[in-house]
């Protein structure tokens, strides 16, 4: 029965068949096993509709891509800043243009109507709300130098302007500002100019600051320059006094020998110190806000709600005027 069970072809026929089955199941393997999925769009369909529909704030460009086989457009878009027009720069200049043409002819302000006034506060006011130093204090190398007051509503100062109004004899040559932030001081000028002689009167200063945009002064000194007296002494014909026209032509056969004398004293006083007179009030100081500061325009505000509108000597603003 043995022999029988070892040579029946159907028990042979189960065991190869076994052994087919068992080659054909899979073995476990020790090595991990790597799933290739299919790669996610980084952006869904709706956000890509929305990045192509939202205006870019780039430019594209194509990068040409030279190497050694020759020049080939890679075809590669390239974000590019987009580039920036000064337009407000521009509107600023237009700004300051526009005032400093309104500002010709007012004498500093004396002369101005009160329309012109409307129409100069209102430049200023623009001009405020587009100051390019909103901390002017802590921008001392910009307010360092001599200003030049172009404009001014300060009622102290017309009565001094109103010198103008006799031409011929006296003129306000130039107020200005001379400003040192090494040493803090201020030393306001004003300069007089007449037939005989020409003069200065300066009030020197020491500046703390308060705040980003406000400084205390304190005034401490007085100086009346040396008269610079003219060799040649020249009178008009005729000076305008009271509303009435004087004629000064009998006085020209005296001209010569003032001229003489002028001469012999200019030498005497011209060598003369400057008078100082020290200021000892302790409330003989103001405060001021600086609401405007560029390279070469600065408009201040005083304690009593004053406008001083200035320009830098030598710039382009000073010059045009």
């Amino acid at each position: 029965m043995a022999g029988a069970t070892c040579c029946n072809p159907f028990a042979l026929k189960a065991s190869l068949a076994s052994v087919a089955a068992a080659a054909a199941t899979p073995r476990p393997s020790l090595a991990p096993t790597t799933v290739a999925s299919r790669p996610k769009a980084p952006f869904s369909r709706s956000t890509w509709r929305l990045m192509i529909s939202s205006p870019s704030p780039f430019r594209t460009r194509a990068v040409v891509d030279d190497d050694e086989w020759g020049k080939e457009e890679a075809g590669v878009a390239v974000a590019e800043p987009p580039s920036e027009i000064p337009a407000a720069k521009s509107e600023v200049d237009e700004l300051k243009r526009k005032l400093i043409d309104l500002l010709y002819g007012t004498d500093r302000g004396l002369k101005a109507t009160s329309e012109t006034r409307a129409e100069i506060v209102e430049l200023i006011t623009q001009l405020e709300a587009r100051n390019p130093t909103p901390a002017p204090t802590d921008a001392l190398a910009l307010l360092n130098g001599k200003w030049i007051l172009a404009y001014t509503s300060f009622s102290g100062l017309f009565p001094l302007l109103g010198s103008g109004r006799l031409p011929e004899l006296v003129k306000v040559e130039e107020i200005s500002q001379t400003i040192d932030s090494e040493s803090f001081t201020v030393q306001n000028s004003v300069k007089f100019s007449g037939p005989l002689a020409t003069t200065s009167v300066i009030t020197t200063a020491k500046f703390e600051v308060r705040s980003p945009k406000r400084v205390q002064i304190k005034f401490e000194e007085g100086i009346v320059g040396t008269p610079q007296l003219t060799d040649d002494i020249v009178l008009p014909d005729k000076i305008e006094f009271l509303g009435q026209s004087i004629d000064l032509s009998p006085f020209n056969g005296v001209i010569s020998s003032i001229q003489n004398a002028a001469s012999s004293v200019a030498k005497t006083i011209s060598g003369q110190p400057p008078l100082k007179i020290p200021i000892s009030n302790p409330n003989a100081q103001s405060w001021l806000l600086t609401t405007y500061l560029d390279e070469e325009l600065r408009i201040s505000r005083g304690d009593a709600g004053s406008i001083f509108v200035l320009t830098k000597e030598g710039c382009s603003l000073s010059n045009s005027k």
